[in-house]
C-alpha cells in the first residue's frame, strides 16, 4: 500500500464571500434612508448664523401642532411629562427647539415657557440660512463676460 500524498489547495473560492457582501450592501443602502430623522419640520430662514444641535434635548414642533422630543411624539398632555423625564435623566444638557416655519408663535412661546419652567436654561432656536442668490452653488459653474 502506498503512503497517501496530500496537495496544498492554493484556491479560495470568494464568490460566496462576494455574494454576502453584495447582500450587506443593498440591506445597508435601503435603510440608511430610514435611520434619518422622520419628522419634517420646515425651518424658518434667517441670515445669522446658527449652530447645528449637538448633544442635548431636541424638541420639534410640526405644522400641525405635533410635539416630538428626541424624535418621539408626544401628545398635548404627555410631552411635559416626557420632558421631565429626559431632563431627570441628564439634567444640566442643551436643548433646541425646532418649529416649523408656519406654527403659530404662540405655541412656540408656550413650548419655550415650559422648558425653562422645567430647568432647563440653555435653549436654542434651530433655523436654516438664507442663501445668497448672487453666491454660486457649490459645482455651479460660473459664465464670464
Amino acid at each position: 500500500m502506498r503512503p497517501r500524498t496530500y496537495h496544498a489547495l492554493s484556491e479560495i473560492n470568494v464568490t460566496n464571500l462576494v455574494d454576502v457582501v453584495l447582500v450587506l450592501l443593498i440591506i445597508f443602502m435601503v435603510t440608511a434612508p430610514l435611520l434619518q430623522s422622520g419628522i419634517e419640520v420646515r425651518l424658518p430662514r434667517t441670515t445669522a448664523t446658527a449652530e447645528e444641535p449637538s448633544e442635548g434635548i431636541v424638541v420639534s414642533i410640526t405644522k400641525e401642532g405635533g410635539v416630538f422630543i428626541n424624535d418621539v411624539y408626544r401628545t398635548a398632555d404627555q410631552w411635559e411629562d416626557e420632558l421631565k423625564r429626559v431632563i431627570a435623566v441628564k439634567p444640566g444638557q442643551k436643548a433646541y427647539v425646532r418649529a416649523d416655519s408656519s406654527v403659530g408663535y404662540g405655541l412656540v412661546v408656550q413650548v419655550l415657557g415650559t422648558m425653562k419652567r422645567l430647568g432647563l436654561e440653555e435653549v436654542g432656536l434651530v433655523t436654516r440660512p438664507i442663501e445668497d442668490e448672487n453666491k454660486p452653488k457649490p459645482g455651479a459653474k460660473i459664465k464670464w463676460g
